[in-house]
């Protein structure tokens, strides 16, 4: 059975207090009572001759500038064990500099589609064609659970439509029968053995197969091993459904995290280190006033909100939510690149205007965002001084700023400011001194054959080193007060390829402050 659902989708548009969302014409299915009784229903026995399967298709078209998300509503009947979709959307040919077709897509169950409601079931974006939910088991990104009776929704995501438009075409598969119970939910320790309070290193924002990503947990975890991380964060597009699948990957070795990628239309944000289960929505714009809400709940989830990739080029990904409700931000994400190099220089105005303004800073950090081979886990990676490895006390040394960006775990950074009379201040601190108390900032590095080392403030870059010999290791010494330098921090560039531009970074530390003021 067919049902074209774009003329029934174009007379229902509306708002629904976020985006704009439009609902098309439902599709309905016979109970098994009603197959067996001879009602209408295309339905077939499976070899067993007792689960019995129906099938549905709908087909539309979406126009371009079509609203952010689209629901078909699918009405499902009692008895029904597995819930099936599979679908497919044209790709016409489109100008050079035009965005063609990409369709995402998830799932909601009968308790609705309300912003932050509980009815979400699974998202898959665009990774997936097809995707299937169970009580046993499930596709991944999707959460398993019984196929309760009533009005599921297809969540249909309009990415990009191209000027002809997107047509789609979703094919609904329900079975009858029943497939087990629900697998217990087991989630990861909230603590690795450690080694009391030290230098941590970590990558926090990492994409598996539970989302778009083409790596297993385990074959993520070896990785993070392999690149000398001691804590890791999971971080899927616009699902939880992950968390329970990380457990074994744990060890007293390597801390593992939970959280999440809310990818937004105008901003993605880590939720990194949430409750287990913590699912955070992601159907709105900055536009609708709502991202302030569910900052909220990730702080109530006890996870830190983090901006990611704030000035990258992609569709959809450069954040414009404000950083009122961040706790730090990821400048440097995966290679560097021209627009890491942006959200450096963007980051290093928050720092400048937080001194003069008197108010808090934002710490910074850097994340691989790997998804699949080629990617590095752990280019770049956070080295976080924290009181022992838990999640706790990982987030408490990221929110202090008590941590630097390192390209590998070869690269370390030291980072420390000195007063006359033996006062002593590292990354993340305030060296509170008078404000012409002459000050010896020193940095010392290793790992970084060749590279420069740069002492930036809130006046610029007022010390540059020579370049780090065959050794990698250095040591630089500049002196300053206060007045002059109200923070120092320090960047270890590669030799730069296209002068004047600086080379890429090797390492980027969070400033020390100078002087009484607040930081």
């Amino acid at each position: 059975m067919c049902e074209d659902a774009h003329e029934i989708g174009r007379r229902a548009l509306f708002v629904t207090g976020a985006a704009t969302a439009m609902t098309l014409g439902g599709v309905s299915f016979a109970s098994a009572e009603e197959q067996q009784a001879g009602q209408p229903a295309e339905a077939r026995p499976d070899g067993d001759g007792e689960r019995r399967q129906q099938t549905r298709t709908v087909r539309g078209t979406l126009p371009a500038g079509a609203p952010d998300f689209v629901y078909v509503p699918v009405e499902v009947p009692s008895g029904v064990g597995e819930f099936r979709v599979s679908y497919t959307y044209d790709r016409p040919a489109v100008p050079a500099g035009t965005t063609g077709n990409a369709l995402d897509i998830g799932l909601f169950d009968e308790r609705g589609t309300q912003l932050g409601g509980r009815g979400f079931r699974g998202w898959s974006g665009g990774a997936r064609t097809e995707f299937f939910v169970r009580a046993d088991d499930t596709t991944p990104g999707y959460l398993p659970g019984v196929i309760r009776p009533g009005t599921w929704s297809i969540a249909l995501g309009p990415y990009t439509v191209a000027p002809q438009g997107l047509s789609y075409e979703i094919t609904v598969t329900l079975t009858h029968g029943s497939y087990g119970t629900t697998p217990r939910a087991v989630y990861p320790p909230e603590r690795a053995k450690g080694r009391g309070r030290a230098w941590y290193r970590g990558d926090c924002h990492l994409h598996s197969w539970y989302s778009d990503g083409r790596r297993t947990p385990a074959e993520i975890a070896a990785l993070a091993r392999a690149a000398g991380l001691d804590f890791i964060n999971t971080s899927e597009h616009n699902t939880h459904a992950g968390h329970a699948h990380w457990a074994d990957q744990a060890g007293d070795d390597l801390l593992i995290m939970l959280g999440e990628e809310i990818t937004t239309r105008t901003g993605h944000v880590v939720a990194l280190g949430t409750d287990p289960g913590t699912f955070v929505d992601w159907r709105y714009r900055a536009r609708d006033n709502r991202f302030g809400r569910f900052a909220r709940q990730i702080r109530r989830a006890g996870g830190l909100v983090i901006p990611a990739h704030p000035h990258a080029t992609c569709i959809g990904c450069a954040w414009k939510f404000g950083f009122g409700e961040a706790d730090a931000v990821e400048v440097w994400n995966g290679p560097y690149t021209p627009d890491d190099e942006v959200a450096l220089a963007s980051w290093d105005a928050t720092l400048a205007a937080a001194v003069r303004e008197g108010r808090d800073w934002l710490p910074a950090m850097g994340n691989s965002d790997a998804h699949r081979d080629p990617d590095v886990v752990g280019l770049p990676q956070t080295v976080v001084l924290a009181d022992d490895l838990t999640r706790e006390a990982v987030q408490a040394g990221i929110r202090a700023g008590r941590s630097y960006v390192a390209e590998s775990k070869d690269v370390s950074v030291a980072l420390t400011a000195t007063g006359p009379r033996g006062e002593h201040a590292g990354i993340g601190e305030r060296l509170a001194v008078g404000a012409d108390t002459p000050v010896v900032v020193r940095v010392e590095v290793s790992g970084v054959t060749g590279c420069v080392v740069r002492l930036v403030t809130d006046q610029g870059v007022l010390f540059t080193g020579d370049p780090v010999g065959v050794s990698g290791s250095g040591v630089f010494e500049w002196r300053t007060t206060p007045s002059y330098a109200a923070y120092v921090r320090a960047e270890v560039r590669h030799a730069a390829t296209a002068p004047p531009l600086p080379g890429a970074l090797a390492a980027l530390t969070n400033p020390v402050f100078l002087g009484c003021g607040r930081g």
